[in-house]
């Protein structure tokens, strides 16, 4: 009972993750192609686009933090871009500065 109550779950835990599947697609995908590593490139950013400041008369009035961490596959699109940024630069030779 002790376990219900602390919001557990009364069975045991139940580790359900629909995401599973893509993180591991995800995770194993393997850049081998430079054509493929430069579109992985120029389509996650460097950065999260979402953050901002508002500025009200040239006075910081808020602050729109970087959601891209609530995004559930945040860290594998991230572990992709690296992995084709070091291709690039490692396999290829590339200057990769324009996508930093």
């Amino acid at each position: 009972m002790e376990n219900v109550l602390s919001g557990g779950s009364p069975k045991g835990n139940c580790n359900f993750d629909p995401l599973s599947p893509i993180r591991e697609w995800l995770d194993r995908l393997s850049v081998q192609n430079e054509t493929l590593a430069h579109r992985i490139c120029r389509w996650v950013p460097a950065q999260c686009p979402f953050e901002r400041d508002i500025v009200l008369f040239g006075r910081k009035v808020a602050h729109i933090p970087p959601l891209c961490k609530l995004n559930p596959l945040f860290e594998e699109v991230v572990s992709l871009r690296f992995r084709a940024l070091c291709y690039l630069a490692d396999e290829c030779g590339e200057d990769i500065s324009q996508y930093c």
